[in-house]
Formats: structure tokens, sequence, C-alpha cells
């Protein structure tokens, strides 16, 4: 069963800020890869949402979290979302090498 994508302000803030990293630093062609990696990954998520790996966070706003890969090469960049029962939620992308537990709660931006 395909479950509807919700994007949060928070996950397009995200995808935005990463896709002008992309520009600034590798040019167009590899800034439009990446968002094109990022809709790929999520098409797929979306008829088999359980494939993302279950996170455990202290915190419980990030409780019911998931992660799951871009698609390579940007493999090391991780979306983090939500399944509801109406839809799934995407709610965080970001490089994996963060601290995750603490970024996830802070406001996008700050990079």
């Amino acid at each position: 069963m395909s479950l509807p994508l919700l994007r949060r302000d928070t996950f397009e803030f995200d995808v935005a800020e990463r896709f002008r990293w992309y520009l600034e630093e590798a040019g167009e062609e590899i800034a439009q890869r990446f968002k094109n990696a990022v809709d790929e990954t999520l098409d797929g998520l979306s008829p088999h949402p359980g494939l993302g790996r279950r996170r455990r966070f202290p915190h419980p706003l990030l409780t019911g979290l998931r992660s799951f890969r871009v698609e390579p090469p940007f493999n090391k960049v991780v979306l983090f979302y939500r399944i509801t029962d109406t839809h799934l939620e995407a709610w965080r992308l970001m490089h994996g090498s963060r601290d995750l537990s603490r970024r996830l709660l802070e406001p996008p931006g700050l990079d």
C-alpha cells in the first residue's frame, strides 16, 4: 500500500539548503542530481515505508522516526520520516555524520 507523502516545512528547508550548497560547491547539474535522488528515495519509500531503519532517540518528540539514506551517490545524506495511518511524513534531511539526536530537535539552517 502506497502512502501519500507529506513534506514538513523543516524537510523542505533542509532540502533547499543542501541543494543551495551543491549548487555553489559543485554546480547546477550536481545540485539537480541531488534533488532528483531525494525525490527518487521518497518515491521508493512511499509504497514500502517500513524499509527505513527504526530509530530510538531519547527525546519523546523523536519517537517513531525512521531513517533511510538518499540514493547514491548522495547516500551520506539521511532522510528522516514517520509513518502515520494516513501518510508518510518526511521530517528532516541531514548529513549522517551529525549529532543526530541533537540536530533533529534544532531548527533547520544551523549547520
